[in-house]
């Protein structure tokens, strides 16, 4: 399955020269979704993930299903003060701007093997900045999971070292 044709294409999103490109499309193809899911939970087979982090907001579409397919826990990186026991915070810098994930304090126990599962690659501020809590938190970052790659943006490059890979790249 092709599942960029599941992809919609909308210009000057959020704001004016952003080509966003819509997941929502994908999302309610439900053979296109499962396929999408499918082929992240296969990627990372033998990699002993333990636990998957979804950044706010739609990592946690993706991340829920990909935790679920792999029996994987699941741990949200949200938004500052929208967790409600002890958290750490780190900000990032988008392509359009900047912002801040958290992640309770005890969300991820040293040593375990976690996967950030999110819809999107840009310029890697966003994962790159989860890694860093996660890695803060002692866990080890095995992998990094998108549905899309916007290649042009080089988030490979501040994700480098890291194994990274997207189902979609344009």
């Amino acid at each position: 399955m092709e599942l960029e044709k599941l992809i919609r294409d909308i210009p000057d999103f959020p704001k004016e020269g952003i080509l966003f490109r819509d997941i929502t499309t994908l999302l309610k193809d439900k053979d296109g979704y499962k396929e999408a899911v499918e082929r992240m939970a296969k990627s990372l087979e033998g990699l002993g993930v333990d636990i998957i982090v979804g950044p706010e907001a739609r990592g946690f579409i993706m991340g829920s299903a990909v935790a679920y397919a792999i029996n994987a826990g699941l741990v949200l990186a949200r938004k500052p003060g929208k967790l409600p026991a002890e958290a750490i915070s780190n900000s990032y810098g988008l392509e359009y701007g900047s912002d801040s994930l958290s992640l309770h304090v005890d969300s991820i126990k040293p040593g375990q093997k976690v996967a950030i599962v999110d819809d999107l690659l840009a310029t890697g501020g966003t994962a790159k900045a989860v890694c860093e809590l996660i890695e803060k938190l002692g866990g080890e970052v095995v992998a990094l999971r998108f549905l899309i790659e916007l290649s042009d943006l080089d988030g490979r490059e501040t994700l480098k070292g890291y194994n990274v890979d997207a189902l979609i790249t344009y």
